[in-house]
């Protein structure tokens, strides 16, 4: 009798990045106040929220950069200062929210200074062809365009073939098509399994990328789920929004057909609805029946930044 196949190990259950009772102060400012999160392998996760809300702290947190002043962080299943660190950044690719990389070197100069740094992973030039920079290997980092720098950053980040990869802000600063091609960069990467975990104040970005996000303010996590749940929770798959040229009584707002939820906004009024042709002209007609004059009426699709102004009462750009 043949001896049986061994069979694989099963999957580990550790999840890829946690953490729980994450502080952390500068001084008396609290940045990171009792944080919890846990990230799946293979998962894409999203930090959402303005500046200043802890987001980039509570990765550099994660990435071994600061250490807490309270909680527990875990990567990889290791924690940080337990004697592993130098093998655990072997396993992490990191893109800073601002990496100044040396102007006078060439492109395939950088990427294979970075390669250096690591035992493992493909060659300066299969990077530099995943990031789509074959044509600007030779030229210096200073005669780059905006976003071929946060290319090659990624590119820099991906050299070890990370297992995890941080993404502070990666598209801050760059044209449309720039940020379609670091999507597809991160897209990609996902695609061969890796996890990632990335912070921005874009909400396509968050919708189109991640499988779950934390929307983040005043260092402490206000609403976690799928951006699909998220957006569902506000009640509506819509968001009417318009301002008057004079007074109004908002209260009856909330009674009109079809409306689901009604938020002050600096200029205006934000309501939830689940049927713009229902709720439009019932809307219409209060404004008239209050003799208030319309200024300005405007719908879209609800988003996750409509998520951010019901918890918070504010955008992220007033934020």
């Amino acid at each position: 009798m043949s001896p049986s196949a061994p069979t694989s190990a099963p999957p580990s259950t550790e999840p890829a990045l946690l953490c729980r009772g994450l502080t952390k102060r500068y001084g008396s400012v609290v940045a990171v106040d009792g944080l919890d999160l846990e990230v799946g392998t293979g998962e894409c996760f999203g930090l959402l929220g303005p500046n200043g809300a802890g987001k980039t702290t509570t990765v550099e947190i994660l990435e071994g950069l600061l250490v807490p002043d309270a909680g527990e962080v875990r990567v990889l299943g290791q924690r940080w200062g337990g004697g592993g660190d130098r093998d655990l950044r072997q396993r992490l690719g990191i893109q800073l929210q601002e990496t100044q990389l040396q102007e006078k070197l060439s492109v395939e100069e950088t990427v294979r200074l970075f390669r250096s740094f690591y035992r493992r992973g493909p060659t300066p030039l299969e990077v530099i062809r995943s990031v789509s920079l074959e044509e600007k290997r030779r030229s210096w980092v200073g005669k780059l365009s905006g976003g071929q720098k946060q290319r090659l950053s990624v590119a820099c980040a991906l050299v070890n073939d990370p297992d995890v990869l941080f993404l502070d802000e990666p598209t801050t600063g760059l044209d449309p098509q720039s940020r379609r091609q670091l999507w597809e960069l991160i897209e990609a990467f996902r695609r061969r399994g890796g996890t990632v975990m990335l912070t921005t104040h874009y909400m396509e970005e968050a919708q189109r990328l991640c499988d779950r996000v934390a929307i983040v303010d005043h260092g402490k996590i206000i609403a976690l789920d799928t951006p699909a749940e998220l957006i569902a929770s506000l009640g509506g798959e819509h968001v009417v929004e318009f301002s008057v040229a004079d007074g109004l009584d908002p209260e009856p707002l909330a009674g009109l057909p079809g409306v689901s939820s009604v938020h002050r906004e600096p200029r205006g009024y934000a309501l939830g609805v689940r049927e713009p042709h229902v709720a439009i002209p019932a809307l219409l007609a209060e404004l008239e029946r209050q003799k208030a004059t319309l200024s300005q009426l405007t719908t879209h699709n609800a988003t996750l930044e409509d998520v951010f102004v019901s918890l918070t009462g504010r955008t992220l750009r007033d934020a």
